[in-house]
């Protein structure tokens, strides 16, 4: 479903081409890109100062001037990272770092798993370098095949994942065979990434627009999403969208508090987010002329990077937070590809944190399919490639600086400062905030200076043990600083005091327990 290839794809026979031909959308013409740093014009993005396209042309502040990002430490992977067994085709993978494993699902073809179309893979790696295997070891596994019955009845494709409060949403593309505008996205949750229920009733969540009428008949699917301050996005391609390219290239946006968008939902039109009656409205407004594109957010950027394919390699175009202007020239991963990226995302969809520089420096790493399938000429091979971006502008205020969350700094009292919750807690002992923090930091973000020291952590401070076990810190102002076990209260020099249930509720929790 994400792949460009037009024409047949065959499985020893003419049957992958009458599969596949549902969901193979027209491949959207590559825009030049020159390989290094940063690459020149992304496909459809808007120029900082140009009107959006169908704008009026009455005049509008000028935007500020993109930001150019360096780039260092390109990397690419030793080969194939993963490879669906005997699938004629890989390709669409969207990848989750995910309690320190790099989970992938992908688009294959299992002879095994039935009905006979495109099927959902999953494996799994300790490195977005693979070899990615499914748990325990072994071949991928199919998680999601066609329902009969359903609009999916026969492909699923195209996976997006994320992870919201505990629950795993695996947005997709589905058809039920081969017709014109046959596609549609679901959604399906789960509580481990593999046994997926399908939510809705088993309904598309979105459909095609029928704005208007191109050769193309794909229809709508590709879905990327995220979770951004209590929204989902989602970012798609529809073919038959008034704001599609005349091969039905383009990306939409649609946003809502609910992930499966059946209510609350905000379409991205030319001024931004707006309330609209569901999913099935006008498609006014494209973020970048590509099939096949990925989105994450940028924490240490303030803003949304899509990966999309250009002539050279993957090609990632920045956008402000309110889609408004594009706060930084496109950058470009250079490399072979035969379909579209996923980009390596933290569970909610966002750009992982380097860990020993979270405000400047910026990896970003990638699967894609690179080349094509002798017997079904369909995509496949998936190999890792990335890079950083290097001296990033990031925690430039207190709103970006959300990155350093958990991270601890040196402090000018010869102690070190643990950010919590935008506010700062002050550590006397080293060894102490090795082991409350996710990283300490060498050097300390001017940013940090602007933060509130809301509480102290000095050696000797009691510490109280619930009958569960929990054990907390107790500040100066009686709030606990739940921590992790007996020894970090050790390490503090802090006695430990054993407390009845009621007396461990009687203090507030200055930080989230399960830190």
């Amino acid at each position: 479903m994400r792949s460009p290839v037009v024409g047949a794809r065959l499985l020893g026979s003419a049957l992958v081409a009458a599969l596949l031909a549902a969901c193979t959308p027209i491949a959207a013409d590559p825009a030049p890109a020159t390989p290094g740093s940063a690459a020149t014009g992304a496909p459809g993005s808007v120029a900082a100062g140009d009107a959006p396209p169908g704008a009026a042309s009455t005049p509008t502040p000028a935007a500020p001037t993109p930001v150019a990002l360096a780039t260092d430490r390109g990397r690419q992977g030793p080969g194939v990272v993963a490879s669906g067994g005997d699938s004629p085709y890989n390709y669409g993978p969207t990848v989750v770092l995910d309690g320190g494993r790099h989970r992938m699902w992908w688009c294959g073809q299992l002879q095994a798993a039935a009905p006979a179309g495109d099927d959902i893979l999953y494996a799994e790696a300790a490195s977005a370098d693979g070899p990615f295997a499914a748990p325990g070891g072994g071949p991928p596994v199919p998680v999601l095949s066609g329902s009969v019955g359903g609009f999916d009845g026969m492909h699923t494709c195209d996976p997006s994942v994320i992870r919201v409060a505990g629950t795993y949403y695996l947005y997709y593309t589905g058809a039920a065979g081969d017709h014109a505008h046959g596609n549609a996205i679901g959604v399906a949750t789960s509580t481990d990434g593999l046994t997926w229920t399908r939510a809705a009733g088993g309904a598309p969540i979105l459909s095609p627009s029928y704005d208007r009428t191109r050769e193309n008949t794909y229809g709508a699917g590709q879905p990327s999403a995220l979770w951004l301050d209590g929204w989902f996005h989602l970012m798609f391609t529809d073919t038959t969208g008034a704001a599609a390219g005349w091969n039905g290239a383009g990306q939409f946006v649609l946003r809502s508090k609910d992930p499966l968008f059946a209510s609350g939902v905000q379409a991205l039109g030319e001024g931004g987010f707006a309330p609209v009656a569901g999913t099935r409205v006008p498609r006014t407004r494209s973020v970048v002329d590509a099939f096949s594109a990925d989105l994450v957010y940028v924490d240490a950027l303030r803003a949304f990077a899509i990966a999309h394919e250009t002539e050279h390699g993957t090609t990632l175009t920045f956008w402000n937070r309110e889609f408004t202007a594009n706060p930084h020239p496109p950058v470009l991963v250079p490399g072979p590809w035969k379909e579209g990226p996923g980009l390596v995302r933290t569970a909610i969809g966002h750009a992982p944190l380097a860990a020993g520089d979270p405000c400047g420096r910026i990896p970003f790493d990638l699967v894609r399919a690179t080349a094509l399938d002798p017997r079904s000429a369909a995509p496949t091979d998936l190999a890792h490639f990335g890079l950083d971006v290097a001296g990033a502008p990031g925690c430039a205020n207190e709103d970006a600086a959300r990155v350093l969350e958990g991270f601890a700094v040196p402090s000018p009292e010869n102690t070190v400062d643990l950010v919590s919750g935008g506010e700062v807690v002050r550590v006397e002992r080293r060894s102490v905030a090795d082991r409350l923090a996710t990283r300490v930091l060498d050097r300390r973000p001017p940013v940090v200076d602007g933060m509130e020291v809301v509480a102290r952590i000095p050696a000797g401070v009691r510490a109280l043990r619930a009958p569960d076990g929990r054990i907390g810190l107790l500040l100066a102002d009686a709030r606990l600083w739940v921590i992790s076990s007996a020894e970090v209260a050790a390490l503090n020099s802090s006695p430990v005091a054993d407390v009845s249930q009621t007396a461990w509720d009687a203090h507030a929790k200055a930080n989230d327990p399960k830190r």
